[in-house]
């Protein structure tokens, strides 16, 4: 586990990657009181497959520049769910469908979506 201001900063950077190309409807769910997997999930949506890949590669790249290292990444070869474990923040960037079909947020709606980034 890291400290929770790390974890905070990384959301944080991760959000602004996701912005920085154009995401749609990202969500960001705090889950620290409900899971041991991970403190949030960031939940984000691109147009097509090239989008989708481009927001994996941008989120890897700033967090990389900041010192943090993916765990692991799973589903950039078909890139419509691809998921991105940065231990205590997990990242799932879909395509419209796949988001639909799988409703993540629903799944766990008993966590607190945070609405506004900068009230971390």
């Amino acid at each position: 586990m890291q400290d929770n201001t790390k974890v905070k900063e990384l959301v944080k950077l991760c959000y602004k990657a996701l912005t920085e190309k154009k995401a749609s409807d990202i969500s960001v769910i705090d889950i620290s009181g409900l899971s041991v997997v991970a403190d949030y999930f960031i939940i984000a949506s691109g147009e097509n497959v090239r989008q989708t890949e481009a927001l994996c590669d941008n989120v890897e790249e700033v967090l990389y520049k900041a010192g943090y290292e993916c765990r692991q990444i799973e589903g950039k070869q078909s890139a419509n769910w691809i998921l991105m474990d940065y231990n205590d923040v997990i990242v799932h960037i879909f395509d419209k469908e796949n988001r639909l079909f799988y409703d993540i947020e629903r799944i766990w709606k008993d966590g607190r979506k945070v609405v506004d980034i900068e009230e971390l």
